[in-house]
């Protein structure tokens, strides 16, 4: 009997709805990085600078490291990240923005049936 080759591949997916209070400070934050990165070209520099001071939430993503996230993780590589920010409208009371109520279907590993939950192998 031959087993399965699993993916060594995990997609981690991560959704932060963050309130922003002090746009200054995001945006003051996100100027002294760029400002520190000394392998920044002139160019993107000047780019990175206009983006965060015309919008906050470009300066939040900016200043967010998905590195750092799983640096810390010991047997864990990560080998691409993509992130982005948006404003959006939030209203906490809203059924939309239910964490718990998340389409469970999405998370169903098609692999783990109910024999598997009962500790019978098929």
């Amino acid at each position: 009997m031959s087993t399965p080759e699993t993916s060594r591949f995990v997609r981690l997916r991560v959704e932060l709805v963050l309130e922003i209070d002090d746009e200054e400070a995001v945006t003051g934050a996100a100027l002294r990085g760029i400002a520190d990165d000394e392998g920044l070209p002139d160019a993107e520099r000047t780019h990175a600078e206009r983006t965060v001071t015309e919008d906050t939430a470009e300066a939040l993503a900016h200043l967010v490291d998905p590195f750092g996230l799983v640096a810390g993780v010991p047997g864990v590589e990560l080998h691409q990240a993509s992130w982005s920010s948006e404003r959006i409208d939030y209203d906490p009371d809203s059924p939309e923005w239910d964490v718990d109520d998340e389409d469970e279907d999405e998370f169903h590993d098609e692999s783990y049936d109910d024999e598997d939950r009962a500790g019978r192998s098929g």
